[in-house]
């Protein structure tokens, strides 16, 4: 038992020391993004800004999805742009909210796509398959329904596609942006938000700096343009694929296509869950992660560095020398949190929920360990299985 004890006592030491070593190197990737990014706005020619076609495939009224409907439609942009929503049957209360946005602003183009094709599993691509050949402009910008912005956000995004000069250059084909979530009331409402902006953004940054570049889409924004697009066989190539963001920048990627990182921060909304709904969500974001990135996955559980100190306190008897490693790993993980959520992302809520860290990384240690327990994902009342990213409906009428 002696023995036992003692080579617990050394695994969970040896976490410990890892995830301080990653929280020190994040500590110096964020810094490395801020100050990369910070004058990247100015590089974008006002002469040289291209059309722009927002596609934003609707299903449903999402908490928060008129306010973030509107910020698209003031934008303070030298260039054109026009939105396209996509929906599944003309039946979709969302149609109604398009129809009010075409009230208030009818000097912007808008378009409403019925998508009725089923094209594959995920609805969302399926959906922008079918609204892609309406858009007017070589430059796609694809997000979410309850996406928030700011007045400069597509100017922003655009200048991702900018050379030094200001000229577009063509070797970029994706752009896409952090983003922190707006929390509805609950507590696993603000874990999941905290997470975005401690977690999750730390490690977006992190990949950044150690990869040499960023090889990977966030859902918040991707901005690419149709020749990209083409190369890679468009949206419906990636029909099957549950982190369709994620692959859209790997397939780039490969196909010689640089991915920027620009520093537009936006906002998504974060439902009021249950208990069972933040499992299902936090299991399904960490098993299509998982499939990603199965290398840089299996790395992530050294990250928590809060529960494996934790736990070297527990198993060195509560030694001065555990404690005091529990107090350098409370600082470096409170530094990070606040360097990139307060930092860079200029998310007020870390500062108010920064307390619930410790439990934050205890589920997130523990959704990491038991996203390896099975294939299955819940999504929109559905259930699928993965296989190394690829889905495969199992069932509509999920159990517990």
């Amino acid at each position: 038992m002696d023995v036992l004890a003692l080579i617990v006592e050394v695994v969970v030491v040896a976490l410990t020391l890892s995830g301080i070593a990653y929280s020190l190197i994040a500590l110096f990737a964020a810094r490395s993004f801020e100050h990369e990014t910070r004058n990247l706005a100015s590089t974008l020619n006002p002469s040289s800004a291209p059309g722009v076609s927002i596609l934003k495939p609707l299903r449903g009224l999402d908490p928060r999805m008129t306010i973030g409907l509107v910020s698209h439609c003031e934008q303070q942009y030298p260039g054109a742009y026009e939105l396209i929503f996509g929906v599944s049957s003309l039946q979709d209360p969302a149609v109604a909210e398009v129809d009010r946005l075409r009230a208030a602003y009818p000097h912007i183009p808008i378009q409403l796509i019925e998508c009725p094709a089923h094209l594959g599993p995920n609805g969302k691509l399926s959906n922008l398959a079918q609204m892609l050949p309406h858009a007017r402009f070589e430059h796609i910008l694809v997000n979410d329904s309850d996406i928030r912005v700011s007045p400069l956000y597509l100017q922003r995004v655009i200048a991702g596609f900018a050379g030094p000069a200001g000229s577009l250059d063509p070797t970029v084909g994706l752009v896409t942006v952090p983003y922190i979530g707006h929390a509805e009331p609950g507590l696993w409402s603000r874990l999941e938000a905290l997470g975005i902006s401690t977690d999750f953004m730390v490690g977006v940054l992190t990949a950044r700096k150690l990869e040499h570049g960023i090889r990977f889409g966030l859902g918040s924004t991707l901005a690419t343009t149709r020749t990209a697009l083409a190369s890679i066989g468009g949206f419906q190539s990636l029909v099957d694929q549950l982190a369709d963001d994620y692959e859209l920048g790997a397939r780039l990627t490969r196909a010689g296509y640089r991915v920027n990182l620009v520093r537009e921060v936006v906002q998504t909304t974060v439902p009021a869950y249950t208990l069972r709904g933040f499992c299902d969500h936090q299991l399904r974001w960490s098993r299509s992660t998982r499939d990603s990135r199965r290398a840089g996955y299996i790395g992530l559980g050294l990250t928590y560095v809060i529960p494996w100190s934790l736990a070297a306190v527990i198993a060195s008897g509560g030694a001065l020398w555990a404690i005091s490693m529990l107090s350098i790993a409370l600082l470096v993980r409170m530094s990070i949190a606040l360097t990139v959520g307060v930092g860079i992302l200029r998310d007020g809520q870390v500062l108010r929920d920064v307390w619930l860290l410790p439990l934050r990384d205890a589920f997130g240690l523990f959704f990491w360990a038991w996203s390896y327990a099975s294939d299955t994902v819940l999504w929109r009342g559905e259930r699928f299985r993965l296989n190394r990213g690829t889905l495969t409906r199992t069932s509509s009428n999920p159990s517990s």
